[in-house]
């Protein structure tokens, strides 16, 4: 009696303090939708890889997929189709960010409870494309309304020519690739409770340059500085 007593108490102090232990994971996996101040309604998308270092201290390797948008940008509506179009832009601008980074722990979580919090700092190549952005715009004032898309040009097209955008993805193959580098500082707030898988988001401030300038809406310059803070919602898993 005495000793399946003992056991009664000791048992699950044992249990929580191996649970404790095995609550720790030296790999994660997560993948995440982004909204930043230089994307749209969904920036992009995020990938990334982080290796245990230390007891607080991962390694980490990246990649964000983006669609970066200048400042200026504003959805019209064409006077004669009603369809959207965005006046005054000549060009996507589609970044592939390459991250390698340091993450440290500031709070740890408790088992199926609290938060975790990181401390991220990230970097490396930047590869964009430039990708042309076509409109549509009629050719006469004819009875057959003949059209044709083209990439927008300041000097060629008024505000009454356009009838809508181009097609999904027309001039990708077009497009002209512009190299430089980026930069992230980050939080990271993970909130899940299974010990496998995990939730929670990250926001930040990101700088992304390149070596030449980017023209996004010619009227309004070009540009090689994109800086941006942003939020990431993410899920993944851990071992």
């Amino acid at each position: 009696m005495v000793l399946f007593l003992v056991l009664l108490v000791f048992i699950p102090e044992e249990s929580r303090a191996q649970e404790k232990e095995t609550y720790d994971y030296n790999t994660e996996f997560i993948w995440g939708v982004n909204k930043n101040s230089a994307g749209g309604l969904i920036g992009g998308f995020v990938f990334k890889h982080s290796r245990r270092m230390s007891d607080r201290m991962f390694q980490s390797f990246g990649l964000e997929i983006m669609n970066v948008k200048h400042p200026n940008e504003v959805r019209r509506t064409s006077n004669l189709t009603g369809n959207f179009f965005i006046f005054g832009k000549s060009n996507y601008l589609y970044s592939f960010r390459f991250q390698y980074g340091r993450e440290v722990i500031l709070f740890k979580k408790a088992p199926y409870q609290g938060v975790e919090i990181k401390g991220i700092l990230a970097g490396g190549p930047s590869i964009g494309l430039q990708a042309p952005y076509y409109v549509e715009v009629s050719l006469n004032a004819s009875a057959d309304r003949r059209t044709t898309r083209v990439q927008y040009d300041p000097n060629e097209h008024n505000f009454s020519d356009i009838l809508g955008t181009g097609r999904l993805f027309q001039g990708l193959g077009e497009s002209e690739i512009k190299l430089g580098a980026n930069l992230k500082a980050a939080l990271n707030f993970e909130l899940g409770t299974i010990k496998s898988h995990v939730t929670g988001f990250e926001v930040g401030f990101l700088l992304d340059h390149y070596f030449g300038d980017v023209v996004l809406m010619p009227t309004a310059g070009a540009k090689s500085f994109f800086p941006q803070v942003f939020i990431t919602l993410f899920y993944g898993s851990r071992k």
